[in-house]
Parts: structure tokens; sequence; C-alpha cells
């Protein structure tokens, strides 16, 4: 199950990716780089909005792979659910209501919009304020399906709903209403099926009752504990991954933020990679540590810190080393890569760096331990925060930039030594040496290599993706087989498929001869 949830989670995930990725150009040719600055706020709100979740999607996620561990009853799984539901329901109601209020200032005091009008941003913040909420309700629905691996049918689903809300909206905005006003209102809809669902899958995974589920406080007080330390640990992850954009959204201009938004996606792409792994793995983990089999506990560990930097360690490479080629090859645009690219380049290390604690902190989860997490972050947000209002008035996006790139250096450097003197504690070394440094040095010197050796030809775009689809390989090749439980893993499944394929080709000249 966890192979096929892997798999599954990178191909629904990856198509996702995809559509988000492929239509950015077009958002930008249709609605201008100031309303795609509106698209990048929203992110950010959507981002910090995640802290009024209060731990309810991973908690259902954990409580949901507890009951399929046996932890739960029918009951008590249902009665949870429709507890935190009516909880969630209402706090969208009040996000909604918020940020609708709130619309007028945010379009004429915060944000600094240059061609928009003031009436069109409050317009499209109004109608942005009811796909926060609705995107809020997914959540829960999401983690769900997570704990109950019911991943092959989210990522149908999520595959399907990205070519709807991506597709949907280039086609509404060519063809119908070029306004950030149609882009959110569109948005709007397909959350509002996402929603419907999501709601009906989870409902058909658990079993049918009797009696029908109701709102018990029981319920709530039983998961707090776990679900007040994910929230403090979720509000200061957000405050590390989100300060330097409200900071960002307010010092430079709408169109600048663009730019800086651009440069954070691009580079999240590595997270799109890290997601789905840590996703299947959680379950996995939670399922291993309840039943306290702790050998195979630390070889699923190893084994998912190992895919995570082998399947990292090459993309990263590639933007951060070749940025400027790489947005060329992607939208045509030369002046869109000569602003964003040294953006880019930084922030792309960071969120390697981010990516590769995602592995320890499920197993953290796990575990029920949420104190490390908060007490790493608490002192990171002190500070990240002061370094942030000191060096973004003077350096702007790029200096942002190089401080999440420290931030997160330190993290792997000093919160996987204390994390391994209470999890795992034989494991730390065989996790810098085996998970990390091994998967990381080949791509580092292929890339080092390939930098030296080549001259851009910013006239052909298909030079540039043949001369980075090239590096990608030798970069992929090189972790793979420094990699030593995933490189045993790949040999194996190298060699089943060529004894199968000789087997058919056999068959095959069988036949013909007879």
């Amino acid at each position: 199950m966890l192979k096929r949830n892997i798999i599954a989670n990178y191909l629904g995930q990856g198509w996702t990716a995809v559509m988000g990725l492929a239509f950015i150009p077009l958002y930008i040719q249709y609605l201008g780089m100031e309303a795609y600055g509106l698209i990048g706020v929203f992110a950010v709100m959507q981002a910090w909005l995640t802290l009024l979740d209060m731990g309810m999607t991973p908690t259902l996620n954990r409580e949901m792979a507890r009951f399929s561990a046996g932890a739960h009853t029918s009951q008590s799984i249902h009665d949870l659910l429709r507890s935190l539901e009516i909880i969630c329901f209402c706090i969208a109601i009040i996000i909604a209501l918020t940020v609708w209020a709130a619309s007028d200032y945010l379009a004429s005091d915060w944000l600094k919009a240059g061609k928009l009008p003031i009436n069109e941003v409050a317009q499209a913040i109004s109608i942005l304020a009811l796909v926060l909420a609705l995107r809020f309700v997914e959540g829960i629905y999401r983690g769900s399906l997570f704990g109950l691996q019911r991943q092959v049918f989210y990522n149908v689903a999520s595959a399907i709903f990205a070519t709807l809300r991506h597709g949907g909206v280039v086609t509404l905005l060519a063809f119908v209403s070029p306004t950030v006003k149609a882009f959110f209102l569109w948005q709007a809809t397909v959350s509002i099926l996402t929603i419907l669902v999501f709601s009906s899958a989870v409902r058909s995974a658990l079993p049918i009752l009797t009696i029908s589920p109701k709102f018990k406080l029981k319920a709530i007080t039983e998961i707090w504990k776990f679900a007040s330390g994910v929230m403090l640990v979720t509000f200061l992850a957000i405050l590390l991954t989100q300060i330097d954009k409200v900071l960002l959204s307010k010092l430079l201009s709408l169109e600048s933020f663009g730019y800086y938004t651009l440069a954070a996606t691009l580079a999240g792409v590595l997270y799109m990679i890290v997601g789905p792994i840590t996703t299947a793995f959680y379950p996995r983990l939670v399922e291993l540590y309840i039943n306290k089999n702790q050998s195979l506990l630390v070889s699923t560990y190893h084994q998912g810190s190992q895919l995570v930097t082998l399947l990292t360690a090459t993309p990263v490479m590639i933007i951060s080393f070749f940025p400027k080629e790489l947005i060329f090859v992607w939208s045509g645009n030369m002046g869109l890569a000569e602003n964003v690219a040294p953006i880019l380049s930084a922030f792309a290390i960071g969120v390697y760096l981010n990516g590769l604690m995602h592995m320890p902190a499920q197993l953290q989860l796990a575990h029920g331990w949420v104190s490390l997490g908060i007490k790493t972050n608490l002192l990171a947000v002190g500070v990240f925060v002061p370094a942030l209002f000191w060096i973004v008035p003077t350096y702007g996006a790029l200096g942002a930039s190089w401080v999440w790139v420290i931030l997160n250096a330190c993290y792997v450097l000093f919160t996987i030594h204390n994390m391994h003197q209470k999890l795992l504690v034989f494991e730390k070394w065989t996790w810098y040496f085996f998970d990390l440094f091994l998967p990381t040095i080949g791509p580092i010197a292929i890339a080092l290599f390939a930098k030296s050796a080549h001259t851009p030809n910013y006239n052909s775009r298909f030079y540039e993706f043949m001369f980075l689809m090239i590096v990608g390989v030798f970069s992929l090749i090189a972790s793979i087989v420094s990699a030593n439980q995933i490189r045993t893993k790949v040999f194996l499944l190298i060699k089943y498929w060529q004894l199968k394929l000789c087997r058919l080709i056999r068959l095959k000249f069988g036949k013909e001869e007879i």
C-alpha cells in the first residue's frame, strides 16, 4: 500500500503541480503582473489562515490512521469527524466575513496597486474571502482521506479538480472575462465541487452507523492536547515561512511582489516532490509506532528520508545553478527571467533544506511529540523575524531569500541532532551521511561541472531545455547510485523489468517460429 500511495501521490500531485505552473505565464498574459500579485496575496492569506485550522487537519490525519490500526471505534471516529466539521464550518464563515469586511482597507491602504483601480482590487478581495473559506473547509476532508490511506482516490480527484481549477480559468479569461474577479469566482466554484466530492468520499470510506454521529465535546477534549501542540507548531511554521511575504506585500509594489511570489511558487515545486512522500509515509509511521515495530520503523524512516533527498537534490541544483535558463525555457520571457532568477536561485536552496526536515517532522508527529518543534520554532522566530525587519528594507526580496536559506541550514544542523537525542537515538549519523550527504554530493558535482562548461543560448528554448534535461538525468543517476537503500530497490526494479521484457521477446519470437 505504501508504494501504491507514493505512486498515486506523485501522479496526482505531479499533475496538480504541472497544471499550476503551466498556466502561470497565461495568467500573467491575460491579467498582468499586478493582478498576479493579487493571486500571490491570496496564497499568503491562505497560508496564514491555516492557523485557524487549529491542528484539525493533521489531527484528523493521525486519528484516521489510528482508526485504521484499531485505536478508534466506528462511532468515536464518526463523532470526531462531525465535531470537527461543525467547528470548521463556523470558522470558515468567520474567515469569509472578516476578509470581506477588510477588503476596502487592504485594497486602499495595504497593497500598493499601480494600474489596477482600487475598487477592482477591493471587489477581487471580497470574492477571495469566499475562496479562502472554501479552501479552508477542504482541509479536514483531505486530512481524513490521507489518514484512511485513500490516497489513490484523492489524487485522481485532485488531478481532475486541478485541471478544472487552472485549465478552466484560463478558458474563462481568454473567451469570457480577462479579470481577476472572474479568476476568483471560478476558484470558488471549483472549491464547492471539491468539498462535495471529498466529504462524500470520507463518509463512504468509514463504516455505516445505526446511530447518527453527533457533536461531542469529549471527542474534542481527547485530541485537544495533540491538536493544540500541532496548532502552535503550525503557527510558528507559518510565521517563519510567510512573514517575509507579509512584509514584502507592504514594502514592495504589487508588481515587484508578483515577481517574488513567482519565485516562491517555482521554488515551491520542491515541496510538491516532498509532499507525496511524507503523505504516504506518515500513516505507516503511525501504524509501526502503535504496533511497537521499532526495527521496521527505523528502516521506513530512512527510506523516506533518502527518497526525499534523492528526488529533490537534482531539481534544486538545476533551479539554483540555472534559474535564468529554467525560467526562459518555461516562459520564453527574458524580462521575467532577469527579474526572478536571482531570487529563485536562493529561495530554492532554502526550500530544499526545509524539505529535508519534513520526514523527521513526520516521525515526531507519529510519536505524538510536538514540543521539539515548538521550542525550535520559537527560537527561530526570535531570530528570523527581527532579521527580516532589518534585511528587507535594505536588500528587499533577495535579502529575504538568503535569510530563509540561513534559517533552514540551522534547522538541518541543530534540529536533527536534538531530535535524535530522544527518537531513534543511534540513527543520527546514518541520517546525515546516508540520507543527506551521499544522495546530494553527486548532483552538486555534476551541476558545478555543467555550470562551468555551459554557454547559454537564449535564442533557443529547445537547446536550453535539452541541456537542463541532460544535467538532470546525470544528476539523478548519481543520486540514485549514492543512496544505499533506494539504490537496491531501483536496481531490483530495473532487473525485474529487464527479465519481463526478455520473457516477452522470447514468447514473441517463439510464436513467430511456430
